[in-house]
This record gives structure tokens, sequence and C-alpha cells, in this order.
């Protein structure tokens, strides 16, 4: 669960990095039902005959699959104020994807919050890093500039 602190403390968490989340593990039923929900058919994704004669050596997940993964991993390693009653994707400054995430690997986030203005009385954007590692690879999966906008009650 993200880290609930009092709106008037959050410079202090400012660049901090964050415990990371638990790994996850990317197995291939969760690519087939991302391709199914994306249309996103590629072979690379999901024909591990084929894909294994690539550079890759087997299936890898889509990127955005690993993309849409940071909410669930917000959940666990990010910070929230006190009081939060929904966050809503905001969208992106940046998203760049680094290293194929293979089929049977488990990623985790690891999370830094950049900085969290007040846009309106109770909502505040915030800005935070995310990178997703992959277990046992130095390179990260992917490292994305994520925007959220946090409503607080009244």
């Amino acid at each position: 669960m993200s880290q609930l602190v009092d709106m008037a403390e959050i410079d202090q968490y400012i660049g901090q990095a964050r415990e990371p989340s638990d790994w996850i593990t990317i197995d291939q039923d969760r690519v087939n039902a991302f391709a199914d929900a994306t249309l996103d058919h590629q072979f690379i994704h999901l024909d591990e005959e084929a894909a294994a004669k690539t550079p890759f050596g087997g299936t890898i997940a889509h990127g955005f699959l690993s993309l849409s993964l940071l909410p669930y991993f917000g959940e666990q390693c990010g910070i929230a104020p006190k009081g939060t009653v929904m966050a809503i994707n905001y969208g992106s400054d940046k998203v760049r994807f680094l290293t194929p995430v293979r089929v049977g690997s488990r990623i985790r986030c690891h999370q830094v919050l950049d900085e969290a203005v007040e846009k309106n009385p109770g909502q505040y954007l915030f800005k935070s890093t995310c990178t997703i590692e992959i277990e046992g690879v130095d390179k990260p999966a992917l490292i994305a500039q994520t925007l959220s906008m946090i409503v607080t009650q009244g």
C-alpha cells in the first residue's frame, strides 16, 4: 500500500528513493491476455517457437504491458497524501523501453517522487520517476516519468 503522509510534509519525500515493490512474474498467460486486450498479436509476444529464433531467444512481454503495471506498482511503493480519495493517471513526460522482458522473468518497480504541486484546492499533481527492474538483469526494462492527479477529501 502507498505510504500516506501529511501534505504539509511532502517536500521531505521529494527525491527520496522508495522501497521497491514486490516482484511479479510475467508469464505467457498474462502476455496473451494483454495481446488480446490490445489487439497486438505480434509473434514475438505469442509464438514461442518463432520467437526462439530471434535474438531474444523466446517470447517477450509488450513494452506497454510493463508500463501498464505502473499503477499496480505505485500502490505498493508510492506515496500519497492522507485523505486521498483517488489518483488519476495524468500522463507521462518521458517513457523509455530499455530492455525486453522475457516471458518467465520477474519484475518490480522502484519509484522516486520528483515533484508535488497543488493545482487546485485538494488536487495535487505528482511527478514520479518509475524504474522497472528485471530480476538478474543489469539494465532496467523501462524508465518512465509519470504524472498522477491526486484528489484529496475537501
